[in-house]
């Protein structure tokens, strides 16, 4: 069995992490409800949205995008405690920092096709409009969707087993851009959202991969006990 896939002989107190979860989804959740009540939410729009048309192909991508997600999780959960240690830190705290941005500046956007004037039926719009109909257009700035499909593409390419496969490595890859493509095409953000995730994953990524946080942590507590 190759290095990356190896789950003998492992620790998995990393688990805990997990947990996270219960403080995001009430807190998202929460939200949801909160910001359509607020009556200084600021719209999020730019001219380009409206040159972007209405794919609905594009929601096979965007629902992919559960799957991948999990999918990141469940692997590098088993394949290496430290760069899943990683992928949450980028993933948790660019989340938390998205739902701390939709307290402060609450958003929305008004970008959803009408569906009684858009001339087409099919399994794929149907999908849409039942997606859309449980989720609220607000909460859209920065886009999570794309923030957490960039975040994963990152720590998947960090993998060794990704490394060693190059193929399964351009084909996350390629998922990733659909997936934030679909964002736009389906009418559920705006460029902006796509863009503001984008600029958000720089930092995020130098606080996930870039500070040496063991020496950090080493060097504190070095002077404590001194």
């Amino acid at each position: 069995m190759t290095k990356g896939l190896s789950v003998q002989k492992r620790s998995y107190t990393h688990a805990w992490l997990l947990l996270y979860f219960l403080i995001y989804m009430p807190w998202f959740g929460w939200l949801n409800i909160y910001t359509p009540q607020r009556t200084n939410a600021t719209e999020i729009y730019c001219g380009l949205d409206d040159m972007i048309p209405f794919m609905e192909i594009f929601v096979i991508p965007y629902f992919l995008w559960f799957a991948y997600i999990a999918f990141g999780f469940v692997f590098l959960f088993f394949s290496s405690r430290s760069e899943f240690i990683r992928m949450c830190t980028f993933l948790y705290t660019g989340m938390t920092i998205c739902l701390i941005i939709y307290m402060i500046f609450p958003n929305y956007q008004t970008l959803r096709v009408d569906y009684t004037t858009l001339g087409r039926s099919n399994i794929l719009t149907e999908a849409i409009r039942l997606l859309q109909t449980g989720d609220t257009p607000y909460n859209v700035f920065p886009s999570i969707h794309c923030l957490n499909s960039i975040g994963m593409n990152i720590a998947l390419a960090r993998d060794s087993w990704f490394k060693k496969h190059r193929w399964a490595l351009a084909g996350v890859t390629v998922l990733t851009v659909l997936i934030c493509l679909s964002t736009v095409f389906v009418k559920q953000h705006s460029i902006l959202d796509g863009i503001g995730a984008l600029i958000l994953s720089v930092p995020l990524y130098l606080i996930s991969y870039k500070v040496p946080w063991k020496k950090l942590f080493y060097k504190i507590t070095k002077k404590e006990c001194a």
